[in-house]
């Protein structure tokens, strides 16, 4: 039983330092992308598509409904209530780091690269990359990438200017985008803009950390 039990310490050791050593691979991989991609994102925020031209109070129901922490944690968030297990700084990780994201193991790189971008870049940086790299869902002439291009393609305006109603619808379909409909009515999308609409007005909350859909708010 002793040799047993030592053999499965071994193979544990041996499981945490390859999982740590592919977290450590994400992050170098971002340190070492971080000159491109400042570069990227700076160009992004002199273009005008960055959080701060969302305006102040949008860009904090974005926040308040993506990564209510996102302004203070370090890439990872495993307590705010409605957070979930992907903040903002780990979505953009996901899609500048991977060109076919596998859930399960790639979580561990994809976290290492989070952690690499906010030591490398700042929040408006990561910010105007994420909202850049945005899934959208299905739009006039097929799959949308980026919050201000789809807000341009579906409202023909920026999302300053489109109707607080159609923010949210925005907003709302990032959750899921292959599941929503930003062109015609679509329940489900009406349905989660309604929750997302009670959470900010103060009406209700998420009921915990994993709460991303708003069963908080039904």
């Amino acid at each position: 039983m002793g040799r047993v039990f030592k053999f499965l310490i071994v193979v544990l050791a041996v499981l945490v330092a390859a999982l740590a050593a592919y977290g450590g691979k994400g992050y170098v991989d971002a340190k070492l992308a971080s000159d491109d991609l400042r570069i990227k994102a700076n160009k992004l925020i002199a273009e005008g598509r960055s959080g701060a031209d969302l305006g102040a109070e949008r860009l904090n129901w974005l926040l308040r409904v993506q990564d209510p922490a996102f302004l203070d944690h370090g890439g990872v968030d495993f307590n705010t209530a409605g957070a979930g297990a992907t903040t903002i700084s780990q979505s953009v990780a996901k899609r500048l780091a991977f060109k076919q994201f596998q859930p399960g193991i790639g979580k561990v790189r994809q976290t290492g690269y989070a952690l690499g971008l906010e030591q490398s870049l700042t929040k408006d940086q990561i910010l105007a990359l994420w909202l850049d790299t945005a899934e959208m869902g299905r739009g006039p002439s097929g799959w949308m990438t980026g919050f201000f291009e789809a807000s341009f393609l579906v409202f023909g305006l920026p999302p300053s200017e489109v109707t607080d109603t159609e923010f949210l619808r925005l907003v709302a379909v990032l959750i899921a985008p292959a599941s929503f409909d930003l062109l015609q009515s679509d329940e489900k999308l009406v349905d989660r803009t309604e929750r997302i609409e009670r959470m900010l007005e103060g009406d209700c909350a998420p009921l915990d950390h994993g709460d991303v859909w708003l069963e908080g708010c039904r």
